[in-house]
Parts: structure tokens; C-alpha cells; sequence
């Protein structure tokens, strides 16, 4: 539950800006959008910590590094609050961000060292909800602290909850597991940074419509500098990540088919207000309230997928999770303004409720054939790419939404380009249930308990 809390204060704290954007640029006199160079650089600073922390945590002991990171993020937030221009709050996003990347690889670490394979289930269930919920409750927290106080708030609010952090970690997590002779792979760490964020910041180029050259030699960049990251990282005598890990059939299947499904699933609540509000022409509070439908079907749930994968088996619910996620996202793209509220209610909360069930089925299924001595770099190379689906969610949404507004004939319907996009990722989602397809037919068998 202390690392679920630390999952919650950093993935809300990552969106919950978006809501203040305006606010911020009033207060520092620039444009609204260019502020979002803060919410980038935190992003990037996040995912350019995660593959560092892998190693810091078996140099210096979980313990040190996760405290440490707690520390860094409370603090990064006070500085944010107190910021007086734009620059100042952009360096102090990052910094926030690097103490996040730190918390939550480092924080699901330790509880994957800690609970035996029989009992992950119920384990993972306290660490899925935050990745759940923050999505979807980031944009109302945000908008009501910015409204009726401030949008320092967004930030002040962690000063109390990392502080009772801080102190619980320091009674509940071991002090053992340090490896001085750990050595850093710098090469292969220098690749890995500069790969993620070159990738990052590609991205986010996209989903803000930025010129599309540069946009593209960012990914080809980061592309090639992963690549080469790969190829050494393979010939090292001590490399940074163990990518033998891969040929682990159940984690290889979490980071193919399992990517593409967090992908689509990050993508539709970026897609949904956007087709409430610009499509069809509906107010926040009516689109706020419809969207919803999706946070009740999450936790609705909830209590029903540990015994839907025990009763099942992880295979059978991640196909079923996958393809009943591509149905409902096609019939997104079906609904109009007129469509009766209890039905777009209905269809939103089915949508929830199998997002939570794949979710919590892939975060369990992912280690459950991975030994002791493969956790850290199969923990670090997971938490990478679930960093790299969320940027990549909205990036994705946003280009098939300019592809509709360019293939789609002028004076179309507004909603149509939101149409295309959300038929555009049913149809990306089969790869996942393409993928979990070929897994074996007891998969992770030693976590689900189903014989």
C-alpha cells in the first residue's frame, strides 16, 4: 500500500497539470501552450531516471534509494509551488521527475522481492489501481484545485503525503540487498538515456503538432540510439539490463501484446473529451461526467479480477480483456450526439471495466515466470516501456486524429476524425489479442493458482 500511495502522488502529479495550463500561463505571462514544456521535461526526466534507478537501488540498497527518491519528489514539488517563471518551474519538473522515476521502479522492486509467486496476485492488486485511477482522476483534481485555490496546490498537496511516506518507508522497507561491487555500465547506460528521451520527446512532438521533421529525426534518433543500446548491452560483461530476460515467454508477451494494450487503453482518455467537448459540442461537466463511467468500471471490477484469473487462467483473460477493449472502443466510434446518455454511460463503464481486468492481468502475468536474479533488469526494462506506451497513447491518438481531419472531406462532421481514431486503435488492439493468443496454455499458473 506505501508503494501504491508513491505509484499515485507521481502518475497524478503527472497529468493533473494539463488542467492548469492556462492558469500558469496567466500567472507567469506566456501562452498556455508553452507551458507544456514543464509537463515534457518531467516526462522526460521520468523516463530517462527509470533505467538509472535499476542499478542505484542494487548499489545502494532499496532502502537508501527509495527514501532518497521520496525525498527528492516532496521536495521537487515545494520548489514547483514556489517557482517564479516558467524556466524555473521547467528545471524543477525535472528534477520532481528524476525523484519519481526513482519511486516507482525501485518501489515495485521491492515488493517483487518480498511476496512469494503464490501470493503476487493479491500483492499486484494494491499496485494496479494507480495507473487506473490517476488517469482518470488527474484532470478533475487538477481542474478543482486550480479553481478553487491555486494551481501551486497540485503541487503542495505532496508535501504532506510524501513526508508520511518518507517516515513509513524508513520503518517498512529492508535495509539489506546493497551490492558494492555493483558496477555501472555507462555506456549502455548513456545509450538507454539518450534513446528514451530522444523517443519522449519525439513523441511528444507529434501529439503537439510540431514541425514533422523534427518529430521524426528525435524517434529516428532514439530509435537507433536504443539499437545500439541493445548491441552492446548484449557483449557487456556487466551490462546494465540482462535482456535474457526476454526469452522469458510470459514477460516477452507483456512487453509486445502487453504494450499495444497500454498503449490503446492511455489513448482513450485523451480521445474521449476530446470527442464530448469538440465533436459534439458538449460542455466539460457533461463530458466530465460521462467519462466517468470509465473510473466506476475500473474500481467496479476491481474486487472480481483476482478471482476471474485464478477461476481462468491468465491466457483466456487477456484475450477475452483485449478483444472485448477493441469492441468497445469500435462502438465509440459508432456513438453520436444524440445517442441516449445511459447508453454512452453503459458502453463506457463495460470499457472500464475490461481495461481493469487486462491491466491487472498483465501486471500480474509479467513476472510470473521471471527468477529472483532477472527482477531487476525485467523490472526495469518494464517500467520503461509502460513510461513509453503512456507518452506514446496520446502521441498515437493525436496523429489519427490529424489523419482523419486530412482524409475526411471538408465540412464533414466534427466528430468524424475522433471516429477514425477510436476505429483506428479497436483495430490496433487485436494485435494484443493476436499476441496473447500464442502464449502457452497455463501461463503463469505458479502466480494464478489455477492448476
Amino acid at each position: 500500500m506505501l508503494v501504491a500511495a508513491t505509484y499515485f502522488m507521481e502518475f497524478l502529479d503527472g497529468t493533473a497539470l494539463s488542467t492548469a495550463l492556462p492558469a500558469i500561463g496567466s500567472d507567469f505571462r506566456v501562452v498556455p501552450a508553452d507551458v507544456n514544456v514543464a509537463m515534457t521535461a518531467y516526462l522526460v526526466a521520468v523516463a530517462m531516471g527509470i533505467p538509472f534507478s535499476s542499478w542505484l537501488a542494487e548499489r545502494f540498497g532499496p532502502r537508501r534509494v527509495f527514501c532518497s527518491a521520496i525525498a527528492v519528489f516532496t521536495f521537487a514539488s515545494l520548489l514547483c509551488a514556489l517557482s517564479p517563471n516558467l524556466g524555473a518551474l521547467t528545471a524543477f519538473r525535472a528534477l520532481q521527475g528524476f525523484g519519481g522515476a526513482m519511486m516507482v521502479p525501485v518501489g515495485s522492486l521491492v515488493v517483487l522481492r518480498g511476496t512469494p509467486k503464490d501470493q503476487l496476485l493479491k500483492a499486484t492488486a494494491y499496485l494496479v489501481w494507480p495507473g487506473l485511477l490517476a488517469p482518470v482522476l488527474a484532470p478533475l483534481v487538477g481542474g478543482a484545485l486550480t479553481q478553487y485555490l491555486s494551481w501551486h496546490w497540485i503541487f503542495l498537496v505532496n508535501l504532506p503525503l510524501g513526508l508520511a511516506a518518507f517516515l513509513i518507508a524508513l520503518r517498512l522497507v529492508p535495509a539489506s540487498g546493497a551490492d558494492r561491487n555493483r558496477r555501472l555500465d555507462w555506456p549502455g547506460l548513456a545509450l538507454t538515456t539518450l534513446g528514451v528521451a530522444a523517443v519522449v520527446v519525439g513523441l511528444e512532438l507529434l501529439s503537439e503538432g510540431r514541425p514533422s521533421e523534427w518529430a521524426t529525426a528525435a524517434l529516428a534518433g532514439g530509435v537507433a540510439a536504443l539499437a545500439a543500446a541493445v548491441w552492446w548491452m548484449r557483449r557487456a560483461p556487466r551490462p546494465l539490463f540482462d535482456f535474457a530476460v526476454l526469452r522469458v515467454r510470459t514477460f516477452r508477451a507483456t512487453q509486445t501484446g502487453g504494450f499495444v494494450y497500454r498503449l490503446t487503453i492511455q489513448s482513450v482518455p485523451f480521445l474521449l473529451p476530446l470527442l464530448f467537448q469538440d465533436g459534439f459540442g458538449w460542455d466539460p461537466v457533461h463530458s466530465g461526467l460521462l467519462v466517468a463511467a470509465v473510473f466506476v468500471g475500473n474500481i467496479g471490477i476491481k474486487p472480481a479480477t483476482t478471482p476471474l484469473i485464478r477461476r481462468f487462467g491468465f491466457k483466456p483473460v487477456l484475450v477475452v480483456a483485449a478483444a472485448a477493449s477493441a469492441l468497445t472502443f469500435a462502438a465509440c466510434a459508432l456513438l453520436a450526439p444524440d445517442t441516449p446518455d445511459l447508453l454512452i454511460a453503459v458502453l463506457l463503464l463495460v470499457s472500464g471495466a475490461f481495461r481493469s481486468i487486462g491491466f491487472s492481468a498483465y501486471m500480474n502475468v509479467q513476472y510470473a515466470d521471471v527468477s529472483a536474479a532477472q527482477l531487476p533488469s525485467a523490472n526495469a526494462i518494464a517500467n520503461t516501456l509502460v513510461q513509453l506506451a503512456a507518452a506514446l497513447g496520446v502521441a498515437v491518438a493525436a496523429l489519427l486524429i490529424r489523419t482523419g481531419i486530412s482524409f475526411l472531406p471538408a465540412g464533414a462532421d466534427h466528430a468524424g476524425p475522433y471516429r477514425v481514431a477510436f476505429a483506428a486503435i479497436a483495430i490496433l488492439m487485436l494485435v494484443s489479442v493476436a499476441d496473447s493468443l500464442v502464449l502457452p496454455r497455463h501461463a503463469g499458473t505458479e502466480v494464478s493458482g489455477r492448476r
